[in-house]
């Protein structure tokens, strides 16, 4: 999340061009919404194979997601013109183009936002890719800064049914559907859907992996990004 935060800042001083990164989570870790102050009582005591579960505060907004068995996506870019509902809609094109040719038809929800559930993935809003049968399969968020824009989101590949049960409620914990549909690896996806990204935008992304230097410098900003769980307030 804080390399998110230092791509999108280095993109908007001129220093990098625009970047696609996928990742995944060497452990559980629950990430909050940069906004979000309230939830459940019980979360703080969550634990996973006997250690604390992690957290994390998203530079970007939104409810909490759990990350573990998902792939999550970062999209750093400008230039794009227009209303930000509708750069979203474009940047979100490449995903539905990838899972497409996977065999996933993804569509936009249909349901207002609602501010009563902690759970991002709780509901299925007009901002989240879902799948024919409802599923919501894909949900993102979006960070502006002086007209460069950070888009990232979490793919729900293999959802830990535990911890979603334990964090969110048994009745809002479903299987993904995927079944046969996903490669046989996370590097086969991606490399599917970064294909399907240079086609939707017309580009050619070229690997290049972060410098010492550059890690260094996202530790240093990572620590705007963790969070220190605390028990709400009574009323919280």
């Amino acid at each position: 999340m804080a390399a998110d935060a230092w791509l999108l800042d280095q993109h908007r001083q001129g220093m990098l061009p625009p970047t696609l990164r996928f990742y995944t989570w060497s452990s559980p870790t629950l990430s909050l919404g940069y906004h979000q102050r309230r939830y459940p009582h019980h979360w703080p005591e969550i634990t996973w194979q006997g250690q604390p579960l992690s957290w994390v505060r998203r530079p970007t907004g939104g409810r909490a997601v759990l990350h573990d068995g998902d792939l999550t996506y970062s999209l750093v870019t400008s230039g794009w013109p227009g209303r930000r509902e509708a750069v979203y809609r474009q940047l979100c094109g490449f995903l539905q183009l990838g899972w497409q040719r996977l065999g996933v038809p993804l569509s936009f929800g249909d349901r207002p936002p609602s501010g009563q559930n902690p759970h991002c993935f709780a509901t299925a809003t007009a901002a989240d890719l879902v799948t024919p049968q409802g599923y919501k399969f894909i949900g993102s968020a979006q960070l502006w800064r002086q007209g460069a824009v950070l888009q990232h989101g979490s793919m729900q590949l293999a959802p830990n049914q535990v911890l979603q049960a334990q964090l969110f409620g048994v009745q809002q914990t479903r299987s993904s559907p995927l079944g046969g549909y996903l490669p046989k690896d996370i590097n086969s996806l991606v490399s599917r859907l970064t294909q399907a990204a240079q086609d939707a935008f017309a580009v050619t992304f070229e690997v290049q992996p972060f410098t010492p230097e550059e890690v260094a410098a996202i530790q240093t900003q990572a620590t705007t990004w963790r969070v220190e769980p605390y028990r709400p307030s009574p009323r919280g």
